[in-house]
């Protein structure tokens, strides 16, 4: 009887460990192939912003922006200048259309996927590129914001090179089954620059003369 008791005893532990051993197994494989999953998806969709993004670009830009375009000068009876100011229509526009061909662009493209290496689902980071691949369709939620930044350097004796830069910031939420991928991609292109001759009030040497920028979240974007 006693024996009995105890080879039920024994069973019952020995069931207990090998389905503890099992659940840490499958807890295991679950994290080491999300990690391997999200580094997968991340990087495609990192891939797909940048091609977006500079896509928008160069529509946008297409035609081309002059320096006095953007930016009014004012100088003095002596030549010297006493105000820079910035063309708030001309900014607001290619920073709207910079940011809504961006976010088209990321939407049309971010439909296709991404294509997953079948050696990725093992968990195992040096097995990631290898095998047939499996389409795995992805959910992203993006947010994106342009902004115009202005610097100023010397270019010689009395004169001052400004350039102009707009700064597109992608914020990318990635909704996988398992997880949620969030990053930052930002690309920067100068837009035009100009010599400025005479001397630059300080005041807009130290201090950017555009605004925050202009931000486009899609109003169509649902977290799951």
């Amino acid at each position: 009887m006693k024996r009995s008791r105890t080879r039920k005893v024994k069973l019952c532990i020995g069931l207990v460990s090998a389905l503890a051993i099992l659940i840490a197994l499958v807890v295991i494989a679950h994290i080491n192939i999300t990690k391997v999953l999200k580094a997968i998806a991340e990087a495609n969709m990192r891939s797909i912003t940048t091609v977006a993004v500079n896509d928008a670009i160069y529509y946008t830009l297409s035609d081309g922006v002059r320096y006095e375009e953007l930016v009014h000068i004012s100088r003095g009876e002596e030549g010297e200048i006493t105000a820079i100011s910035s063309d708030p229509l001309q900014i607001n526009r290619i920073a709207r259309d910079a940011a809504y061909m961006s976010q088209q662009n990321l939407q049309t493209m971010s439909e296709e996927g991404v294509d997953v290496p079948l050696g990725a689902f093992f968990g195992i980071e040096a097995w990631a590129g290898f095998g047939p691949t499996v389409h795995m369709k992805i959910i992203p939620i993006s947010n994106v914001s342009c902004s115009f930044v202005s610097r100023f350097e010397s270019a010689g004796i009395n004169q001052t090179k400004h350039s102009i830069y707009l700064e597109i910031v992608a914020d990318i939420s990635i909704i996988m089954p398992s997880e949620t991928s969030n990053f930052a991609s930002l690309t920067e292109v100068l837009i035009c620059e100009s010599v400025l001759v005479g001397k630059v009030p300080d005041t807009y040497l130290q201090a950017d003369i555009f605004g925050k920028g202009y931000s486009l979240a899609p109003p169509d974007a649902k977290s799951p």
